[in-house]
């Protein structure tokens, strides 16, 4: 149907419509647009009934919504309103792609609106269509010359292409339009001239960049980022002598910060370790109290020098009570010459200052403080729990807790030293009882909550974190609301090691959520930004956004549910129904009784569950609802409910695994454990090429890891058995085997790979599983190599032994309960804390409560054993 003209007066009435829409006025909008098409003549007027569409998508009535627009767009087909409007409705969708298509429908019939390029281009720049948003953003330019924000959004544009000599020709050509005395500070104009010189920076124009900067110094407010850039670009360009200067002089600002003593030893070139020093001495001079100048050369000193720095270093920390000095000194553990050093020098000044009260009987001068000894323990508690020696560690902590008690860091240090010992929940225990000197004190708090967390003491979690949570609403949803993805993290990793596991995949996807509503967020930003001339964190904004799902949440999140995936795969939920009625069959009838009788009891209790569940959701909704009327934005519908027991009986577990894995393969392709999970999946879905895919690629990351290993026998067994793949797959399959593995035969590469790996635990472990799977008469001799526990191994630590006895308990080296309890028994001796390590009834002989009531003291019943 052609366009309809409207006369004068429903012409008045639309433009109101319009008007309405933009204000935000939907109700008076909508009755504006019923006066319209109440007139039989304009009855079927189309961009009456998108506009009316449009309304009552703002109101959350979608299908009526669409079904209008749609209607309208059928009447009016040329009519530009009607396809902007059809646009506008899949962009509130999130159908970013349709909309575009949309909106070039519209410029089709009228091609120079410039609020269907201005929404076009930021859907292509939501979308990264990066040539298509130029060619939008250049009409828009010729359309309004004058405007900031087209030749901005322009120079963006080419900036975002990496096309900088270009994006820096179209930015000096616009800030020779603006008027700007050389004296007045500009904040805007400021922003635009930074801007201006980080495209000539990536342009590897360091000469003009730096000539930019000495130029325009006077108008940029930012000075600190100005001699900071001044800084490199003057190390770039090999001018040394003034780089210095530099670097001097911003020492002065800030004698704490890393950077400038980095990029000072960068411009003098030190030639020895003795003029590299020397940096650092006359910092010490002009900055006595500073510390940065007395850690960094602790880096790279040996021998004396080392010592007497690092005596120096300690004795100014102890004397002070600094408690984050061995997070500081923490790098310098990988090199065990420094650590026995650090060790010699801290046991010194502990006997000394028990005896004497000075760090050395030598030392002339007066006693230390009481506090010196205090924090000399604390250091010493850090230093042997990292050295992986918990009883002495815990026997300085205890004796620093004893002599004062109401130091907060001596329980939060405790509680570490139970967790890497093994005994989470003695570590939560800790952790609460430093919570409880300090309640107000949120740190604390979440630290308490994440150990509870570890524990699986979720309910607990829930109510520690409840005292930080808005009133009104229960502490999970604020959370979730909030997007506080450690608590939601950690909380799917407690329900998964529960077995939960549609609760733990609910946790999973209400993370992934939050990461969709991130990228979403962005889109405000596309205008603001070039409203308020923010540009340099416009552009990181957009380079992070791009890279979101590298995030460690989102990797640990994802990796949770595509391993509770393949659990699922392989071991699916039954029905709870058809198990009770096989046990019925089977009972008498006082049995079959008794057990009517538990049943309705249970659906009783679990219906006024319910019931006090939906009474709470009420309140939370009644609550909530003021600020969803408010919130006109929220104009797509409710999101579907993450229900636990829909998320567990899923019926295609593996899809829904591949839907978790795409981010990774994408942006996390770096980490091996991406590749071995796609592998996982593919194993099971029986891809063979995308299985060969997956393992080259871990392949090239790490060709010794022991999971990989594990992959590539059971690749490698599932091609030699497999008849049924086609003749051209089976070639390149063998091809690609014999390029891997240099082996025809499986078992043949298993042993080699031990003769490489004979001296590593994990690799053993893996070894032995896939003799096992290989053969399963080798299992006596898989058995001795997995669970030897010899000094001279590597990697003997709790997490590789834990590994081991849940193979041994699972069935993966075969039926062997003995040698399983055998291990466990050995691996207590070894660690005497740790409670996976712990003998049968452990459990019910030790009752764990918060605030330390009914506790039976761990160290005792360790040394009992």
């Amino acid at each position: 149907m052609p366009s309809v003209t409207l006369p004068p007066k429903e012409n008045a009435l639309f433009k109101r419509i319009l008007r309405c829409y933009e204000h935000k006025q939907y109700r008076n909008g909508l009755k504006f647009c019923k006066q319209i098409l109440s007139n039989p003549k304009y009855a079927e007027h189309g961009e009456t009934l998108a506009m009316k569409g449009l309304t009552l998508n703002c109101l959350g009535k979608k299908e009526e919504a669409y079904d209008l627009v749609r209607k309208g767009l059928r009447n009016d087909l040329k009519s530009h309103v009607c396809w902007h409007v059809y646009g506008l409705l899949q962009r509130s969708d999130k159908k970013y792609d349709e909309a575009i298509k949309c909106y070039r429908n519209a410029l089709k019939w009228d091609k120079d609106n410039l609020q269907i390029l201005r929404d076009l281009s930021l859907l292509q720049i939501q979308m990264r269509d990066l040539e298509g948003y130029r060619e939008t953003r250049y009409q828009l330019l010729q359309l309004r010359p004058a405007q900031r924000a087209s030749w901005i959004g322009y120079a963006v544009a080419y900036h975002l292409l990496e096309d900088y000599e270009m994006a820096a020709k179209i930015l000096e050509e616009f800030r020779k339009t603006q008027q700007t005395s050389p004296d007045k500070v500009d904040y805007e104009y400021s922003e635009l001239l930074l801007y201006q010189n980080q495209v000539l920076r990536e342009a590897e124009r360091y000469k003009e960049a730096l000539d930019h900067l000495y130029s325009y110094e006077k108008q940029i407010c930012d000075k600190l980022a100005v001699e900071e850039t001044k800084g490199e670009l003057l190390l770039k360009l090999d001018r040394l002598e003034e780089a210095v200067r530099v670097y001097l002089s911003l020492q002065e600002r800030n004698p704490e910060n890393w950077a400038y003593y980095k990029g000072l030893e960068k411009a003098l070139k030190p030639g020895s370790m003795e003029d590299r020093l020397k940096i650092f001495e006359e910092a010490w001079l002009k900055y006595p109290k500073g510390l940065v100048p007395r850690r960094l050369p602790l880096n790279f000193l040996v021998g004396e020098k080392l010592r007497e720095c690092l005596d120096r270093y300690l004795r100014i920390n102890f004397s002070k009570g600094c408690p984050p000095v061995f997070n500081t000194l923490k790098s310098l553990y990988s090199d065990p010459e420094k650590v026995s050093l650090i060790e010699e020098l801290v046991v010194g000044y502990e006997t000394s200052l028990r005896s004497c009260g000075l760090f050395n009987p030598n030392d002339d001068g007066k006693e230390e403080p009481p506090t010196t000894l205090l924090w000399v323990q604390y250091y010493l508690a850090q230093h042997y729990d990292k050295i992986s020696q918990p009883s002495l560690a815990l026997e300085y902590i205890n004796a620093a807790i004893e002599s004062t008690p109401t130091v907060i860091e001596l329980f939060l240090v405790k509680a570490k030293i139970y967790k890497h010992a093994g005994n989470i929940k003695e570590a939560a225990r800790w952790m609460d009882e430093a919570q409880a000197l300090d309640t107000a004190d949120r740190f604390i708090n979440s630290k308490c909550a994440k150990y509870m967390l570890k524990a699986n003491m979720i309910k607990e979690a829930e109510e520690m974190c409840s005292k930080f949570t808005r009133e009104g609403t229960s502490a999970v949803e604020n959370l979730n609301e909030m997007q506080c993805m450690w608590f939601q993290t950690e909380c799917a990793l407690a329900y998964k090691s529960m077995a939960r596991f549609g609760d733990a995949l609910k946790k999973c996807h209400e993370i992934e959520r939050h990461f969709v509503e991130i990228t979403d967020d962005q889109f405000d930003f596309h205008t603001y930004c070039m409203r308020k001339m923010t540009l340099r964190s416009y552009v990181d904004l957009l380079k992070l956004e791009d890279v979101l799902r590298q995030h460690p949440f989102y990797f640990k999140a994802a990796k949770t549910a595509i391993e509770i995936y393949l659990k699922l795969h392989d071991s699916p939920l039954t029905d709870e129904n058809k198990e009770h009625e096989a046990e019925a069959a089977n009972l008498s009838d006082k049995e079959l009784k008794k057990l009517r009788n538990k049943q309705r009891r249970a659906q009783k209790k679990a219906q006024l569950e319910e019931e006090k569940k939906n009474a709470e959701k009420e309140k939370q909704l009644r609550n909530q609802k003021k600020k969803k009327d408010d919130d006109d934005e929220e104009i797509g519908g409710p999101k579907e409910e993450l229900i636990p027991d829909k998320l567990a009986k899923v019926e295609n577990p593996l899809e829904e695994a591949i839907k978790f894995l795409t981010p990774l393969k994408n942006l996390v392709r770096n980490k091996i454990e991406t590749h071995l999970l796609a592998f996982e999946i593919y194993f099971r879905k029986e891809k063979p090429l995308l299985m060969l895919q997956s393992v080259k690629r871990a392949f090239g990351i790490d060709p010794h890891h022991p999971w990989l290993h594990e992959c590539l026998i059971r690749f490698f067994k599932t091609v030699c058995t497999d008849n049924e793949a086609a003749d051209v797959v089976r070639a390149v399959l063998m091809q690609e085997i014999n390029r891997l593995f240099g082996e025809t035969n499986p078992r043949s590469y298993n042993e080699n790979f031990l003769k490489k790996h004979s001296s590593s635990i994990s690799h053993r472990l893996a070894v032995a599983k896939m003799m096992y799977y290989l053969d399963h008469s080798t299992q006596k001799k898989a058995l001795e190599l997995a669970t030897a526990l010899d000094e001279s191994l590597s990697n003997r630590n709790i997490g590789v032994c834990t590994d081991v006895l849940e193979a041994l308990t699972k069935g993966f080296l075969g039926e062997c309960k003995e040698i399983a309890e055998a291990y466990r028994a050995d691996c207590h001796r070894l660690y005497p804390y740790a409670v996976a390590f712990m003998p049968p009834g452990y459990e019910d002989d030790m009752k764990i409560t918060m605030n330390g009531d009914n506790f039976a003291d761990l160290e005792e019943l360790a040394n009992e054993m």
